[in-house]
């Protein structure tokens, strides 16, 4: 990604392996000037040894980002008297797999009318549900959650909402954190944290800048939500299931899971959430059936797995650049009983915001 004037050096997007052979794996006030597209993606990896179960391995060579401290956006008495609170709910909206690339969220946002030329939340009482993973492979992962926790505040002041669920890399990153090099059972052979972050695409500079109410706020997101039908989770799995019979035991069992600080028993917990496709194939709109029955909704909405991976379509299996396709909207699937949210941004791919229902 070639950065804007003045943002630092250029950084290249990390493409993930094609074939998922392992299962179940703010800038300152003023005018806001996106990057320019990010280049070409990175080949694949080839010749990892002993892949641990539960994730899926990143190029390890990956570019270290310097950007500086995210600046936030001014809001104070110059901006203006704060709007009164609306009656109602707004509409609402879902936001896919973010993974640093700051640039190409504040644009989509602002092409939704989420936010306007600053950055600052210009929509009312409109609702937002971001699906997780907001760091690694991509450039400010923490300027990506710094930029979501006062998007948070903002929509919050004028009677909307913006929240988030925990997606699988935000378990790696505070695994992270907590447990380094702790050697970890994976099912598979000793495994850690540190190197899981580091094969997943973990940024130094997100760990340097990494602080106490960041790591807070991760521990507390939910894992699910059911909004207006649609039942909101990050990974395409029917792993939740082992959580919990309803989503607020499902969030409750997650939630006490960190807070006993196990490394073992947090290390299972990011594995089971970071297996995906169970809603791609046969059986896939049953396996949907089976977490609408149990937590409600109509229809489930997920990121975690990027469309070009569901579509089939990301290039020849010899591990050759070829360009994977530009998703350009959400994918509707599993009898229509399912939408993934992910366009694939570390693949060069799209970042989507989408409001729902579909075609409203």
């Amino acid at each position: 990604m070639t950065q804007g004037a003045g943002q630092g050096p250029e950084v290249l997007r990390t493409e993930t392996l094609r074939d998922f052979r392992v299962p179940a794996y703010v800038h300152e006030t003023g005018p806001y000037v996106p990057s320019t597209p990010p280049g070409e993606p990175l080949g694949a990896v080839d010749g990892l040894a002993e892949e641990p179960d539960g994730y899926t391995p990143t190029q390890r060579d990956l570019p270290i980002i310097n950007r500086g401290d995210t600046v936030q956006a001014a809001v104070g008495p110059e901006a203006g008297p704060a709007p009164q609170p609306a009656e109602g709910p707004g509409p609402l909206y879902v936001v896919g797999d973010v993974h640093g690339y700051i640039d190409q969220l504040i644009a989509a946002l602002q092409e939704q009318d989420l936010v306007d030329a600053a950055g600052n939340w210009s929509a009312g009482t409109a609702r937002l549900w971001f699906l997780g993973d907001f760091t690694d492979r991509g450039p400010d992962g923490i300027g990506v959650i710094d930029l979501v926790m006062r998007l948070s505040a903002e929509a919050a002041a004028v009677g909307g909402y913006c929240k988030a669920l925990m997606g699988n890399h935000e378990l790696l990153l505070l695994g992270a954190k907590r447990f380094g090099d702790t050697p970890v059972n994976s099912g598979a052979g000793t495994a850690t944290f540190q190197a899981a972050w580091l094969l997943n695409g973990g940024q130094k500079t997100d760990m340097d800048r990494l602080q106490d109410h960041h790591l807070q706020w991760m521990a507390r997101l939910d894992a699910m939500e059911e909004v207006d039908g649609h039942l909101l989770m990050h990974s395409d799995t029917t792993a939740y299931l082992d959580y919990g019979d309803s989503i607020e035991a499902v969030n409750d069992t997650i939630r006490e899971t960190l807070t006993r600080n196990d490394a073992d028993e947090c290390w299972d917990l990011f594995r089971k959430l970071t297996r995906r496709f169970a809603f791609r194939d046969d059986g896939g709109a049953e396996a949907v059936l089976s977490l609408l029955d149990t937590y409600g909704g109509t229809r489930i909405v997920h990121g975690h797995s990027p469309i070009p991976y569901l579509l089939g379509e990301v290039g020849s299996e010899e591990g050759e650049n070829s360009p994977s396709p530009v998703v350009e909207e959400p994918h509707l699937y599993a009898d229509g009983l399912a939408i993934a949210m992910d366009g694939g941004v570390t693949m060069a791919g799209k970042l989507l915001v989408q409001q729902l229902p579909l075609g409203s």
